[in-house]
């Protein structure tokens, strides 16, 4: 089984998530609307941060003193195939609203009320992670979820889902 890191950023200005809706020839879901990001590199297997603030750089311009309160929110797992996916999802502010174009897709500032309307196509685990954020807000600890289906049984019958748990130390009070 290989693992694919990615480290991605919920850039927020004001009431507004910035998006990207992927261009129609990109390998990974190619057409859909997502969050700014992409892989660890090597040099940041140890770091995803490091890869969450050069990703953003890289698809929006926007550099580290750009961004304020950045911080991890999401640890998402999932497998796809031969493939075990762990994604980092960090939250970031910032003051600007212009953007450097990208070859990835198009960017954009959606308002929070329409971020998540239906016709809106993202991945499954994208909405959920969307959905619950905005059901929860902001956390002074990070999420984690596991995709997959409710039970084994159901697979083809049901969604497949994203169950959160809240990572927190056991062994302090």
């Amino acid at each position: 089984m290989r693992l694919r890191l990615m480290a991605v950023n919920l850039l927020f200005q004001g009431n507004d998530l910035l998006l990207m809706k992927r261009a129609p020839e990109r390998l990974l879901l190619p057409g859909m609307w997502g969050a700014v990001g992409g892989h660890v590199e090597p040099q940041e297997l140890c770091d995803p941060l490091a890869a969450c603030l050069r990703e953003t750089e890289e698809e929006t311009g926007f550099r580290a003193t750009d961004l304020r309160d950045i911080r991890l929110q999401y640890i998402l797992l999932r497998q796809k195939e031969d493939e075990l996916r762990q994604q980092f999802f960090f939250t970031s502010y910032t003051d600007r609203r212009d953007f450097t174009d990208t070859r990835e897709g198009t960017l954009h500032w959606i308002p929070r009320e329409e971020v998540l309307k239906e016709e809106r196509e993202m991945a499954f685990v994208f909405r959920s992670l969307l959905t619950h954020f905005f059901a929860n807000g902001p956390s002074s600890n990070p999420w984690v979820g596991t995709a997959g289906w409710p039970d084994l049984e159901s697979q083809g019958q049901e969604r497949p889902s994203v169950i959160w748990t809240p990572l927190l130390d056991p062994l302090v009070l």
